[in-house]
């Protein structure tokens, strides 16, 4: 028994490390070796304990769920949509007190509510919210998802509440295996649970956030109270909880919405709670309400429209990419009528088709995705590759999900968008270079190279539409201008696959010339932190490509050379290799990089073995967490604004 129990805490410690904190200590092959130890013990004894993992495995299916009353109802919450909803709230609660009292500020999950119910110390029932007075008993499929304790130190009668979510993370993953892709986050973590058979919940590996106590045996006095509560028990919390009055309310839920697209979970918004409780009792109930909370909607991010058309479009790396016309919806504020569609592989997945009524998810100013189909009507059409370039007629190849054309020296569209990518302000910073104007110049004078664009003449310009003496000889001051510049700029403006502006720069950080970049080996730039095999293999065969390296000749024969960056400014952070995480209250983080910069120190984007420094502010997450773990110095925002004082 003492091995069984050894193996069992050893076990959720673990699946905790794994699911809740994403750090976890041992390997996949380890843990199933304790698993199979513990599993032979347990059949060979007869006995298994009742927070063994052994039972988070799903069971035969159920022919149907039971009904189960709550011991306490489950109100669901009034809504604020604006700053005028909100006003509404505290002015009925000061009507009441006579006074604001402190306030609890909380994620919204946008998941599936459960309520738990433990008995002595042991996990009894697990309870879908229903309409609050009556569920379903859905204790089977809970007992899969791992962040649930089976088992509380607590052993008195008590019913927990929270949310069931699926991480968009593992969404993704399951996502990209699944026969049947899952339409949204939400949908899966409800329909996982509602599933009569316990082992697709378990596939789902969903997570669950205790958020409040409803019945129980024992007295709180805050909201703040319950949560310390939880945590000692073992349940996992949302990192954001706050008490706040009612000045910083608006704020600090503007700042919320601005990261909720940081999350690797949905909300749809903020709950406002009074978090002493005997205030709560004076501000009572309505038939619907609790009259001390308000959930406060932030914009969706989520909406359904009609699915009209696809367009084929040509990228500047040959890739022939599906576009998604729209019928005009209103997400997150703006009116949108396009959308991305992955690959045809996806589309097939999906069974995504014109003439359908489909998801589409926004996050920030990212173009909208097509998550899956709503409803299908009469005019709804299969979606059909095609074979041939949309734009000049060559032969269209394969290459795994993409379809790319095969015309690499003179296919509109591919050339165009290389104009415009070289031409942007992070590459070459050619002003005037537009898109618009790289069609005139292809279509016009046959510009269809890039080292041809340091060949123009004021003589050729003039000729071009909407082009005077003035406009002309800017764009010529501008590619002069643009001979002189730094090696990740070039790079970076080549439009090599997967290489973007931040990987431009570690590979001239790496190899300090052009020359030692195009004779680099693929082992050498997989040393570079981040840098996987495909974007080793994309440099290498990019430069390894005769009319690749004809292009870089040519255009380094036009005159282009590249600046020795400036060094490296002296200060408090000289020499050190930092990491900006959480929210800082003094500086926005992109400030507060520029301050590091200007004092000597380099600014990295993630946690690796390089870095020696991070700087958390406020709600740092998994940046913080392997820092921890390989050993890095953690400092936190009044260390940070202390250093600034010895400059």
């Amino acid at each position: 028994m003492d091995r069984m129990r050894e193996l069992v805490d050893l076990l959720n410690r673990y699946a905790k490390e794994y699911y809740e904190n994403d750090n976890p200590s041992v390997s996949d092959a380890e843990y199933d070796k304790l698993y199979d130890e513990l599993a032979t013990l347990e059949s060979s004894t007869g006995v298994t304990l009742a927070d063994s993992p052994t039972h988070r495995v799903g069971g035969e299916p159920v022919k149907r769920f039971s009904p189960y009353t709550h011991r306490q109802r489950l109100y669901s919450l009034d809504k604020a949509k604006d700053g005028e909803g909100l006003n509404a709230y505290f002015q009925r609660v000061k009507k009441v007190l006579g006074f604001m009292p402190e306030l609890t500020l909380e994620n919204k999950f946008d998941g599936l509510t459960l309520s738990l119910t433990y008995e002595n110390g042991e996990l009894s029932i697990g309870a879908t919210r229903g309409d609050g007075v009556t569920g379903e008993d859905v204790t089977p499929q809970i007992r899969t998802i791992k962040s649930v304790p089976l088992t509380i130190p607590y052993k008195g009668l008590i019913e927990v509440q929270g949310e069931t979510v699926m991480r968009l993370s593992v969404f993704e993953q399951y996502n990209q295996k699944a026969a049947e892709p899952l339409k949204n986050a939400r949908n899966a973590a409800a329909g996982a649970v509602r599933n009569l058979d316990p082992r697709l919940t378990a596939e789902r590996r969903l997570g669950f956030f205790a958020y409040n106590v409803g019945y129980s045996d024992k007295d709180f006095a805050t909201q703040a109270d319950i949560r310390a509560f939880l945590q000692q028990n073992g349940f996992q919390t949302d990192e954001l909880f706050m008490l706040i009055n009612q000045e910083d309310a608006i704020s600090e839920l503007e700042k919320m919405e601005q990261n909720r697209s940081s999350l690797d979970f949905l909300v749809d918004g903020a709950v406002l709670k009074v978090n002493e409780l005997s205030y709560r009792e004076i501000l009572g109930f309505t038939e619907k309400f609790p009259r001390w909370a308000v959930a406060y909607k932030f914009t969706p991010q989520e909406a359904t429209t009609l699915l009209k058309e696809v367009r084929w479009q040509v990228s500047r790396t040959g890739k022939i990419n599906p576009l998604a016309i729209l019928e005009p919806v209103e997400l997150m504020g703006v009116t949108v009528q396009r959308a991305t569609l992955n690959n045809i592989l996806d589309i097939q997945k999906k069974h995504i088709k014109t003439g359908s009524t489909v998801f589409i998810r926004r996050s920030n100013d990212v173009i909208p995705e097509i998550m899956g189909v709503a409803q299908d009507t009469d005019e709804s059409r299969e979606i059909q590759p095609p074979k041939v370039c949309p734009s000049c007629g060559s032969q269209v190849k394969t290459e795994g999900a993409f379809l790319y054309c095969t015309n690499v020296d003179s296919c509109a569209p591919r050339i165009v968008s290389s104009f415009d990518h070289f031409a942007s302000k992070a590459c070459m910073d050619i002003e005037g270079l537009s898109e618009k104007t790289a069609e005139q110049l292809y279509n016009d004078l046959r510009i269809d190279s890039l080292d041809k664009l340091y060949g123009l003449t004021l003589e050729e310009l003039l000729t071009l539409d909407g082009f005077k003496e003035k406009k002309a000889q800017n764009l010529l001051d501008s590619l002069e201008r643009s001979k002189k510049t730094t090696l990740d700029r070039f790079i970076f403006a080549l439009g090599i696959p997967t290489i973007g502006k931040k990987a431009a720069a570690q590979l001239k950080r790496k190899f300090g010339t052009l020359e030692a970049v195009m004779r680099a080996t693929k082992e050498e730039i997989t040393q570079i932190d981040d840098f996987g095999d495909i974007m080793a293999e994309n440099i290498v065969n990019y430069f390894a490509d005769g009319g690749n390296a004809a292009l870089v000749g040519a255009l380094l024969s036009k005159g282009i050379t590249f600046e020795n960056d400036e060094p490296l400014a002296e200060g408090v952070f000289s020499g050190r290799n930092i990491v900006l995480t959480g929210s800082l209250s003094a500086y926005k983080r992109s400030q507060a990089a520029e301050i590091i910069k200007n004092l000597g120190g380099i600014v990295s984007d993630t946690v690796s073995k390089s870095v020696n420094l991070v700087i958390a502010g406020e709600d740092a997450g998994g940046k913080l967490d392997k820092a921890k773990k390989l050993g890095i110095e953690v400092q936190d925002e009044q260390w940070f604004l202390s250093q600034l004082l010895k400059d």
